[in-house]
C-alpha cells in the first residue's frame, strides 16, 4: 500500500512536468534571450511553498553564472524594494497566479521600470495578466490527495527553473573551469584549485615512445596506460610531439598498413603543454580552448614532468594525487 502511494506521487508529478513540456513554447525562448541580455539581476520572488521554490532556483543560477537573488514580497513592501533596479528583471512564482502579497508588489515593480516574468499555473490570472512574459506551469492535479498540499505544482515550477538555469548555461557557454568560482568547497572545485603537479601522472604511468620507434610500439603503450595518446619524446626527456587515438584513426583513412611508419611522421609536433606549478583550472581552460583530452606537462626546456587527463579533473572513479586514490 505503501508502494503504491508513493508511486502515484512520483506518477501524477511526472505527469505535471510532462503537461508543461508540451506546454512551452516561444515565450521561455524570449525569457532566455531577455535574461542573456540582462545588465542588472534576476530577482525571484514568492511566497510559502513557492518562494522556497524560488530561492533553490536562485542558488541554481548564481551557481552557474547567472547573477540572482531572492526577494521575500513581505519585505519587499517594507523597504527591500530599494534592491530593485530598472537594469533587473523580476520572476515571480505563483501557482494560481492569485496570491495577494505579490500581486500587491506588482504596481511598485512596473514604476521602477524593469521587466516582469511570471511562473504561473494560469496564464489569465491577475500576475500572467501583468507580466511581459507567462511562463505556464498549470498542473492538472496534485500529488496531495487532498488537493491542498502544493506537490505537483512546486515540482512544476522547479522543473522549469532548473531548465532556465540550463539553457542560460549552455548560452554562456560556461565551462568547467568557471565552475570552479562559484563551487570553491566542492569537489571539482577543489580539483580546479589546486596544483598540476598534485593530481598530473608522472613515472611510469606516463605514456612515452622514443624518436624513430614504430607505430606498432606506439599503439602497444597507447593501449597498455590506457589515456588514448602517447608522448614522443627524444633521449633525454625532450617533448617533440603526442600521438592520439584520433591521429591513428586519421592515418588508417590514408594509409592501409602503419605498423612499420615512425611515430616521427604520425605525430603532433609541439603540442600544447602545461606547466606543474599552474593551477588546474589554468589546464582546464586551456583544454577547453583546444579541445584536447591528454596535457603534456613540461618543465621550462620541454622536458616531460608529467601528463595530465581530463578525466583527472573532471572525475573518473577516485580522485587521484600522482595516480594514488585518495
Amino acid at each position: 500500500m505503501v508502494l503504491k502511494q508513493a508511486k502515484d506521487v512520483l506518477q501524477i508529478e511526472a505527469e505535471g512536468i510532462l503537461g508543461v513540456i508540451d506546454r512551452l513554447d516561444n515565450r521561455f525562448v524570449q525569457m532566455v534571450d531577455l535574461i542573456y541580455g540582462c545588465h542588472g539581476r534576476v530577482i525571484l520572488t514568492g511566497i510559502g511553498k513557492s518562494g522556497i521554490v524560488a530561492r533553490k532556483i536562485v542558488a541554481t543560477l548564481n551557481s552557474t553564472g547567472t547573477p540572482s537573488l531572492f526577494l521575500h514580497p513581505v519585505e519587499a513592501m517594507h523597504g527591500d524594494l530599494g534592491m530593485v533596479s530598472a537594469e533587473d528583471i523580476v520572476i515571480a512564482l505563483s501557482s494560481s497566479g492569485e496570491t495577494d502579497e505579490l500581486n500587491v508588489l506588482i504596481p511598485s515593480i512596473k514604476r521602477i521600470g524593469c521587466p516582469l516574468i511570471a511562473f504561473a499555473g494560469h496564464v489569465d490570472s491577475t500576475l500572467g495578466r501583468q507580466s511581459d512574459i507567462v511562463i505556464d506551469v498549470g498542473v492538472e492535479r496534485e500529488a496531495c490527495p487532498l488537493g491542498l498540499a502544493p506537490t505537483a505544482s512546486t515540482t512544476a515550477l522547479l522543473a522549469v527553473g532548473d531548465a532556465l538555469a540550463v539553457t542560460l548555461l549552455n548560452k554562456r557557454e560556461f565551462k568547467s573551469s568557471d565552475f570552479k568560482r562559484f563551487h570553491p568547497g566542492g569537489s571539482l572545485g577543489h580539483r580546479l584549485s589546486v596544483k598540476v603537479r598534485e593530481i598530473m601522472l608522472t613515472g611510469k604511468k606516463i605514456p612515452v615512445v622514443s624518436k624513430g620507434e614504430t607505430m606498432r610500439r606506439a599503439i602497444e603503450e597507447i593501449d597498455r596506460k590506457g589515456l588514448g595518446a602517447t608522448l614522443v619524446v627524444e633521449g633525454n626527456g625532450m617533448l617533440l610531439g603526442i600521438i592520439t587515438d584520433g591521429d591513428i584513426r586519421r592515418c588508417l583513412l590514408t594509409r592501409e598498413r602503419i605498423y612499420d611508419r615512425l611515430v616521427d611522421d604520425v605525430m603532433t609536433k609541439d603540442p600544447k603543454t602545461g606547466q606543474a606549478e599552474s593551477l588546474v583550472s589554468n589546464a582546464l581552460s586551456l583544454m577547453e580552448k583546444y579541445q584536447i583530452t591528454v596535457l603534456p606537462i613540461v618543465n621550462p626546456v620541454r622536458r616531460v614532468r608529467g601528463v595530465l587527463h581530463l578525466h583527472d579533473i573532471l572525475g573518473k572513479g577516485a580522485f587521484r594525487f600522482n595516480g594514488v586514490c585518495k
